[in-house]
């Protein structure tokens, strides 16, 4: 079992029967690459596939969250939970998964061996499981300082740590927009935390 980080190339999956845990976008890449070289691909999910145009209007999704100025708007911290974010779809992946390439069950119950357990009841033999389930913060060098919640996560508002000032976060989801986790938005999210740290502000 490996998650989507440690994933390569389709490759080193040629042959197998493989399992892509998720309903993402890296999920559903992942396993539309796999589905060329592999056995077969099973795409397990917990939720629907929800699929949307990559370019709508001729222009690719990313121009629209930026000319929208959706891209940037400081929302995060009104969010209790961060949105879904629907996988965006050339075309390809719809009609790879009307196919069945790959295919998609409902998650997995347990796994057996080199057998994967399906909620119906039955078996497929399984060589590889890849997760791609997200990512989460991995902060253990703050663990015990009362800056993390049970969950590991960091406290904070919209960066800045809300348990020790002069302590701040980049890179997280929803930190502040849209693209918080990502290299269109961590740099305009660094300019705001070195602002607000270099002034003494706390939010």
């Amino acid at each position: 079992m490996q998650h989507a980080s440690d994933y390569r190339t389709p490759d080193d999956y040629a042959g197998q029967n493989v399992i892509v845990v998720g309903s993402g976008n890296s999920a559903v890449q992942i396993a539309a690459e796999l589905a060329d070289v592999a056995d077969e691909v099973v795409l397990a999910i917990r939720s629907p596939v929800k699929f949307v145009p990559q370019r709508p209007l001729g222009r690719d999704m990313h121009f629209w969250f930026t000319v929208t100025g959706l891209d940037a708007a400081p929302i995060g911290h009104l969010l209790k939970t961060a949105p879904t974010v629907p996988v965006f779809d050339t075309g390809r992946y719809r009609a790879g998964r009307a196919a069945g390439k790959p295919g998609v069950r409902p998650m997995f119950t347990a796994l057996d061996g080199g057998e994967a357990i399906w909620p119906d009841g039955t078996r497929s033999r399984v060589d590889a499981v890849l997760l791609a389930t997200g990512y989460t913060p991995h902060l253990p060098y703050l663990a015990g300082l009362g800056a993390l919640t049970d969950t590991g996560r960091p406290r904070h508002r919209r960066g800045l740590s809300t348990t020790h000032p002069g302590l701040g976060y980049l890179g997280l989801e929803w930190q502040r927009s849209l693209s918080s986790a990502s290299l269109r938005g961590v740099g305009r999210d660094a300019h705001h935390l070195v602002r607000r740290l270099t002034r003494g502000h706390s939010s």
